[in-house]
């Protein structure tokens, strides 16, 4: 185990986000608010902790698979205790588990909050608690993988634990050169969102934040009502740009090299945009009584359905009184989740299908034993090792979904609450129903069970697997 090599990459990801808060301290500034000296005291302590880390250095440059898995996972776990000092320090959420919670469900873009009036806050608060979605988003790892000198080793294996999806491929032969691409992507697309916002007629700092919550699907508002008193005109640009958040970014990168032939192989794109179109298609029919109008019930449920599938969790209606088979629909949605290789949390797509996939495999094979049958996916034969690690990952998904439930069961909440609590957790989508639906908080959980979501929420960014190696027995034997 190259400890040293983790402790310096570890101090590197502190020295980051030390970076990173210098936006929040300068909109402070700006609007001359208060706690200005609440995030010079953050960064100070983040870079000084970050300095002592990164000076841990180890001749050996080498990142195999389990370093690659350690780092992520204590990379998001340190980089969320420091993340929380803002709230703390500047007694926004005075409670620390309560903070680390808002501050792991910013990073994990989930966007579930214990906040009852965020308007309440200072700007620079909600700046910082916005931007760390957009931080998360794409990741950390990957962002250092892009820009530091990390020189030596296998950096892939860092992309590979921190991105989504069940596998994760190079865009170019350099894994350096891939990450650049992937950032660069991303900021470019935040960039036109924020121009489209500014040219509705939202401030700066609102387009922003929301920006920043649409790409990296998080769903953390400035307003208490979310999108809900935006016009139209704002709430259609979002709509369009989680989904398109919610693709695999590949596809960009695709589209941009001009081979629009392998767009005919992107089978889980298409699978995803015709889940987005028929799912909006059926609420909105079925909720064409609660608006009365065809062109508002089109315009609701298309945003809900790009904001839950997507695990962005931005609201412009009370959906928790929609009719049940409208609900259900948003439900199942928080499952399948987006596209991999996407900044949206979720099972994803690409799982979704492959599993199908396997099971119709597996009942074809049960009636002609003698038959040979390959599982296909974007026009290539899908590994039976792939297909071994999403039936692992789906197993070992139901049981921390349904221990979690048990879990914060002992809070005493009904069912409806408690399932889509974790459901919202875990597939990082931030609203449930009931009593953590869209007009709601999850201030109403005891700090047990908000630890247990705060853990649900990182394993689910994480995918699970970075997090079980962690803890793992074997992962620390020689």
């Amino acid at each position: 185990m190259n400890y040293k090599r983790i402790l310096h990459t570890l101090g590197l990801v502190l020295c980051c986000e030390a970076g990173c808060m210098l936006l929040p301290l300068i909109c402070a500034i700006i609007y001359k608010e208060t706690v200005v000296g609440t995030f010079v005291v953050s960064i100070v302590l983040c870079l000084s902790a970050g300095i002592i880390l990164a000076m841990q250095n180890s001749k050996n440059k080498e990142i195999y698979a389990k370093e690659g898995f350690i780092i992520v996972a204590l990379s998001w776990i340190i980089m969320s205790v420091f993340g929380a000092m803002p709230f703390v320090i500047s007694g926004a959420i005075p409670s620390f588990i309560h903070a680390l919670f808002e501050t792991v469900s910013g990073f994990t873009t989930t966007g579930a909050t214990i906040i009852k009036d965020v308007e309440a806050l200072p700007k620079s608060i909600l700046f910082w608690r916005s931007f760390t979605h957009w931080i998360g988003g794409m990741g950390v790892l990957v962002f250092l993988v892009a820009l530091l000198p990390m020189s030596g080793g296998n950096n892939l294996h860092l992309m590979k634990a921190e991105s989504t999806g069940p596998s994760v491929n190079k865009l170019v032969p350099k894994v350096k050169s891939s990450a650049k691409i992937l950032y660069g992507i991303y900021i470019a697309m935040t960039i036109i969102l924020t121009l489209l916002l500014l040219a509705g007629g939202m401030s700066l700092f609102d387009s922003l934040t929301y920006a920043f919550g649409t790409a990296g699907t998080g769903g953390f508002g400035v307003k208490n009502s979310s999108m809900a008193d935006y016009s139209p005109y704002l709430q259609v640009v979002i709509t369009i740009f989680m989904a398109l958040f919610g693709i695999d970014f590949s596809v960009y990168f695709i589209i941009l090299m001009r081979k629009f032939k392998l767009l005919l192989r992107a089978d889980e794109v298409k699978t995803y945009i015709g889940i987005i179109l028929i799912s909006t298609a059926i609420i909105c029919v079925n909720c064409y009584s609660v608006f009365g109008n065809i062109w508002t019930s089109l315009r609701h449920s298309a945003f809900q359905v790009s904001s839950i599938i997507t695990t962005t969790g931005f609201a412009t209606v009370d959906f928790d009184k929609w009719p049940e088979l409208s609900k259900t629909i948003l439900v199942l949605l928080m499952f399948i989740g987006a596209c991999s290789g996407s900044t949206g949390g979720g099972i994803k797509v690409s799982r979704v299908v492959i599993f199908c996939k396997s099971i119709g495999k597996e009942i074809m094979l049960a009636a002609h034993p003698k038959s040979v049958k390959k599982t296909m996916m974007n026009g290539r034969i899908i590994e039976h090792e792939t297909i071994r690690v999403i039936n692992v990952y789906m197993a070992a998904y139901l049981v921390i979904f349904v221990l979690s439930v048990l879990l914060i069961s002992l809070d005493n909440l009904d069912f409806t609450t408690n399932f889509t609590a974790i459901a919202a957790t875990l597939n990082n989508v931030g609203p449930g129903l009931a009593k953590v639906g869209p007009t709601a908080n999850f201030s109403i959980y005891s700090p047990f069970s908000i630890i247990v979501m705060t853990f649900d929420m990182l394993i689910g960014r994480l995918e699970i697997f970075p997090m079980l190696v962690l803890f793992s027995k074997y992962t620390w034997r020689k």
